[in-house]
């Protein structure tokens, strides 16, 4: 394991999707380092008007652009044209956004207002604005299921919802205008997503519905319909099947050829896309027997800082073992079912996790059916992130004070889970959890980007000196990191700092007529801000 020096953070700090810089917000500037040397890029000043909590920060798809998002104002800076600044100002009688992200390029912006009243895609190219009225799901926990983007031709695919029925709509990649709509044949979906291909369009019902994944081809003609697992043949009358819960959670492979359905059973149904036929079904056991093609690690009952290990360690069980089962109280609902599936970028492994069995990770081997791995924690897994570039390489995290400061690495040549521990890697004492996330770098050895709200590092996983690293260290830090001032997260201070490109701002207004109730017609509306 190899770290790099420490550098100054705040409690926004992100690496680029490409991997090569960093870009971390300060109360007056944004610092763009390059990850290579771990020097200041570029440094972008703030406008002195810039007020507010800071609601989102985010890099754009192509790494050119980042985003800061206050309570009245979106913010779009270059960090390649000194000279770009677009401004997007929300009108005070909208309150606060729900969510802000990129569209599908770089100059693209979505905004979703609270309540589902619209939609709003801000095009900083041309300066248009177009909302879109009714989006289903506009939080920030469900928003990216009911909108999708077609990778070739960045065509948009939005649910939206009025007088009690569904609609999908599909919306020209140019200027956003309808190019087709429809009712889908459905009570109450709960997303969308177009195939890594483009060729398909998958929508998927409610788990409060029966199990039903319908998937449409690219100009809206529904070309299969899932309707829940056959039985099977030594079960044919399986209640559990006829009548159990709805569909949970839909996972598309990377390749596009397979996809992922989770309900309220202990089964992952792997079908082939696009024949919606099954392929594989996965059944998580209540006991889990190793063997030479499963490794089941334990981690073990030493926490950081509680006894002789400073972090936690894994056993491999050479018996049968049971998971960890969460023990509920007569007041509460009985949970279960898997709430989490994720390809790796490969498609041949599935990571999944039971929500009665949150502490246990699955990883599962597609080409042969056979469950590769089981981890053990001691505490509830709250993040799993495959690596995007190298497969096999998952990153996990876990909640609780006593995993504040541990991120894991497996992959399945590693003896269990990879613990790192960050509370003597940065400078002083740790100013808050750490939040950590794989770097794109293009190195052998993958790395990992870490920060703490006040500091931020590079970690590799190379385990020999002579190993290339993403950053190329010229000294080695003498002292700690000086921070000149960090932004709250929920009410940040005021930002005042001269801006250098002020003047060649793109100013316009996000439009707040919109007063109507919502009604059974899909309303579409262009503005050309001013």
């Amino acid at each position: 394991m190899r770290f790099s020096r420490a550098l100054q953070s705040s409690p926004h700090s992100l690496p680029s999707p490409d991997g090569e810089l960093i870009a971390t917000l300060l109360p007056s500037s944004i610092v763009v380092r390059a990850v290579q040397t771990l020097e200041v890029f570029r440094t972008i000043k703030l406008p002195p008007d810039l007020t507010g909590g800071v609601t989102s920060f985010l890099w754009s798809p192509s790494s050119t652009r980042v985003l800061v998002a206050v309570v009245d104002e979106v913010h779009l800076f270059s960090v390649t044209d000194s000279d770009f600044h677009g401004t997007a100002k929300i009108p005070s009688s909208i309150a606060k956004s729900t969510f802000v992200d990129f569209g599908a390029t770089d100059h693209e912006v979505c905004i979703w207002s609270p309540f589902g009243i619209k939609l709003t895609i801000v095009n900083f190219t041309n300066s248009k604005i177009v909302e879109i009225a009714n989006p289903k799901l506009y939080h920030a926990a469900s928003a990216t299921r009911g909108c999708s983007f077609r990778a070739s031709t960045h065509h948009l695919a939005l649910l939206t919802r009025s007088s009690g029925r569904d609609m999908i709509s599909i919306h020209s990649p140019n200027t956003r205008d309808i190019e087709r709509s429809w009712y889908p044949d459905t009570i109450d979906a709960q997303g969308l997503g177009w195939t890594q291909d483009g060729k398909w369009l998958v929508v998927w019902e409610s788990s409060a519905q029966s199990p039903r994944v319908i998937l449409y081809t690219s100009d809206g003609h529904a070309f299969k319909d899932w309707r829940g697992p056959s039985p099977l043949p030594h079960a044919p009358h399986d209640m559990g099947l006829q009548y159990g819960a709805g569909v949970r959670a839909v996972t598309l492979s990377p390749d596009g050829r397979l996809t992922a359905i989770a309900n309220g059973s202990t089964c992952i149904y792997i079908l082939d896309t696009p024949s919606m036929v099954e392929k594989l079904r996965l059944r998580h056991p209540q006991i889990v027997q190793p063997k030479d093609t499963l490794q089941i690690w334990q981690e073990q009952n030493v926490l950081p800082n509680a006894g002789g290990l400073s972090f936690p360690g894994f056993v491999r069980a050479t018996q049968a073992v049971t998971p960890e089962w969460t023990t509920l109280s007569s007041l509460q609902e009985p949970v279960s079912g898997c709430n989490f599936a994720k390809f790796d970028c490969s498609s041949s492994l599935l990571a999944t996790r039971l929500e009665d069995a949150p502490g246990t990770i699955w990883i599962w081997d597609i080409p042969s059916s056979d469950l590769r791995a089981v981890l053990m924690y001691h505490a509830n897994v709250t993040k799993l992130e495959w690596h995007p570039m190298q497969p096999e390489l998952l990153l996990m995290r876990c909640e609780g004070e006593n995993y504040g400061n541990l991120v894991f690495a497996w992959d399945p040549l590693s003896h269990g889970p990879r613990s790192i521990n960050t509370t003597h890697q940065f400078p002083g004492t740790p100013s808050g959890k750490t939040y950590a996330t794989w770097l794109r770098a293009t190195t052998e050895s993958a790395a990992i980007f870490l920060t703490d709200n006040a500091t931020c590092m590079i970690a590799s996983l190379a385990d020999s000196d002579t190993e290339t690293l993403p950053w190329r260290d010229e000294f080695a830090p003498t002292g700690p990191v000086r921070h000149e001032g960090d932004i709250d997260v929920q009410s940040s201070p005021r930002l005042a700092s001269p801006s250098e490109d002020a003047e060649d701002s793109i100013n316009f207004d996000v439009d707040d007529d919109y007063t109507s109730e919502p009604d059974d017609t899909f309303q579409f509306r262009k503005f050309i801000g001013h």
